[in-house]
C-alpha cells in the first residue's frame, strides 16, 4: 500500500501557537452570562459576531473569514444564535474601545465577540478576541493567539472553544479532527481511502491511496494515532497509523479475520473482534507486549467493542440471544450482561466520553435509527432516523454525535451528519466526496 505523507505543520500547530490572557481586561471568574446545558430544551443564546478589525485590506478579509468560522461553529452547536450583521447598530472599528452596550442590548444580543487580526513581519499572524457580557456591560474573556498564516482556520476553532467553554462551563469540541473513509467512484466500484479533516469538513487530507479497502478507522485518545482495518494483505487486518510520521504497522497477524478495532482510554490497548470459524469473539491486545486476551467465548457473533471512559467496562454487540443486541462486560471479560431490550436490531454501540450514555444504531421496521441510552440500557432515546444511518461517534465533550447517512439510488452514497443530544439540531458535514465511518479525535494539543 502506498501511504501519502502527512504534513503535521498544516494542521498540528501546537508548537507554533501561543495563548496568553489580555492582562487587566479579564472579568470575574463567573459572570451572569451562561447557558445551562443540563436542561432538556435549550433556547439558543443570541450572540453578535462583528468582523474582526484590521489595518490592511488583506487582514480585514482574514478577520472576516475567522469570524465566519466562529459563527458557523457556534450555530452548529445548537446553543448559540449568531445575529445577522445587518442588525448591528454599532460598527466596531477599534479593538481597544469598550463597546456601546446599549446598541447591542437593543438588538437583544446577550454576548458580543470582538477581535483584531494583525500580520507580523515573521510570517505569522496575531489574532486577539474579547467576549463581552452585554447586559452586565463587562468583558469576561480576553485572549490572543500567534500562529503561521496557513493555520488561520485553527484560530477560529480555538476562539469558538473559548467562547463555548466560558458560557457553558464545559470544554468545546471545535479544535478537533475527524478521520473517516472517503469514497469515490461508481457504486459498484467504490474506491475507499482513509482521510482526515477538521471537524467542520475543511482541510481534507488523504492518508491512504485507495488501492486497498479500508474500514472502521478510530482515533487514539492519547496520541496522534489511528487504528483501522485494511485488506492490504488480502485478509482484513488491524493496523496502527501514525498521523505525524505517516508510518503504519500491523497490530497483529491473527488467524481468520479481524474487525472493529478501538483503543482503550489510556491508548495502551486495542480491543477488537476476531473471527474463527462461523463465529467471532472479542479480544484485547496490549500494544506494548502484543499479548492478546480473549474476553468473550460464545458460539455467536460478538463485535463492535467500545471501552467506557474509565477503562473498566466494555460495551459490545452480540446476536447470542437470537438477534443483535447490546451487552456490557467488565474489561477483563467478566460479568457479561445484556442491556438492550427494545424492538429491532442494535449495533455499533459507543460509550460517551462523559460516561453517562451509550450511542447506538438500530434497525427497526426498515428504518435506521441513531439513538442513545443510559449505560444500564434505560431511557432509550431516538436522535434521528432515516433510510440508512450508521456509525455514531462522539465529540470529545459528549454533547454531539457524528454519523453517516446513505441516500437511495444508483448515484447515491454516504455523507456525514452531526446531531446534538436534543435530536433537534442536525446538520450535514459537507465533504466533496462520499464519506462514511467517521471517528472524532480528542481536542488537539
Amino acid at each position: 500500500m502506498t501511504i501519502s505523507k502527512y504534513n503535521p505543520g498544516v494542521t498540528l500547530i501546537v508548537c507554533l501557537l501561543a495563548i496568553v490572557p489580555l492582562l487587566g481586561l479579564t472579568g470575574p471568574a463567573r459572570a451572569a452570562l451562561e447557558i445551562d446545558i443540563t436542561k432538556g430544551n435549550i433556547e439558543p443564546m443570541p450572540v453578535a459576531l462583528p468582523d474582526f478589525v484590521a489595518k490592511s485590506a488583506k487582514d480585514r478579509k482574514l478577520g472576516a473569514d475567522i469570524t465566519k468560522i466562529i459563527s458557523a461553529n457556534l450555530r452548529r452547536s445548537g446553543l448559540f444564535r449568531p445575529l445577522e450583521p445587518a442588525s448591528f447598530i454599532e460598527k466596531i472599528t477599534s479593538f481597544g474601545r469598550v463597546p456601546r452596550f446599549g446598541d447591542w442590548r437593543i438588538i437583544n444580543a446577550q454576548a458580543l465577540v470582538t477581535g483584531r487580526v494583525t500580520s507580523l513581519k515573521n510570517g505569522k499572524i496575531k489574532a486577539e478576541f474579547r467576549l463581552w457580557d452585554v447586559f452586565a456591560g463587562k468583558q469576561i474573556v480576553g485572549r490572543q493567539f500567534f500562529t503561521a498564516n496557513r493555520n488561520w482556520r485553527r484560530i477560529g476553532h480555538l476562539i469558538s472553544d473559548a467562547v463555548y467553554e466560558r458560557i457553558t462551563g464545559e470544554k468545546g469540541y471545535f479544535d478537533t479532527r475527524i478521520v473517516f473513509v472517503e469514497e469515490t467512484g461508481p457504486k459498484d466500484k467504490r474506491v475507499k481511502r482513509l482521510s482526515i479533516m477538521d471537524q467542520d469538513g475543511y482541510n481534507v487530507r488523504q492518508l491512504t491511496s485507495g488501492k486497498f479497502l479500508v474500514l472502521t478507522p478510530r482515533f487514539s485518545p492519547t496520541a496522534q494515532e489511528i487504528t483501522y482495518m485494511s485488506y492490504a494483505s488480502g485478509n482484513p487486518r488491524v493496523y496502527l497509523y501514525n498521523i505525524d510520521t505517516g508510518q503504519r504497522e500491523i497490530v497483529g497477524d491473527f488467524p481468520g479475520m479481524t474487525f472493529a478495532p478501538r483503543f482503550s482510554p489510556d491508548g495502551q490497548k486495542v480491543v477488537m473482534s476476531l473471527q474463527r470459524g462461523g463465529n467471532s469473539n472479542i479480544y484485547s491486545m496490549d500494544l506494548r507486549s502484543r499479548r492478546t486476551t480473549r474476553l468473550t467465548n460464545s458460539p455467536a457473533i460478538d463485535t463492535g467493542p467500545s471501552y467506557s471512559p474509565d477503562g473498566r467496562q466494555i460495551v459490545f454487540e452480540s446476536d447470542r440471544g437470537g438477534k443483535q443486541q447490546i451487552y456490557v462486560m467488565n474489561a477483563d471479560g467478566s460479568n457479561q450482561r445484556r442491556i438492550s431490550f427494545g424492538p429491532g436490531r442494535y449495533s455499533t454501540p459507543v460509550w460517551s466520553p462523559r460516561g453517562d450514555l451509550i450511542a447506538f444504531t438500530k434497525l427497526l421496521k426498515g428504518r435506521f435509527i441513531i439513538g442513545v441510552m443510559n449505560v444500564d440500557g434505560s431511557k432509550e432515546r431516538v436522535l434521528t432516523e432515516g433510510y440508512h444511518n450508521e456509525g455514531p461517534t462522539w465529540a470529545p465533550n459528549g454533547r454531539v454525535i457524528m454519523f453517516f447517512r446513505e441516500t437511495r439510488g444508483e448515484s447515491g452514497g454516504p455523507k456525514l451528519w452531526s446531531v446534538d443530544l436534543t435530536g433537534y439540531n442536525e446538520y450535514p458535514v459537507e465533504t466533496q466526496a462520499f464519506a462514511s465511518d467517521p471517528a472524532w479525535s480528542p481536542l488537539i494539543k
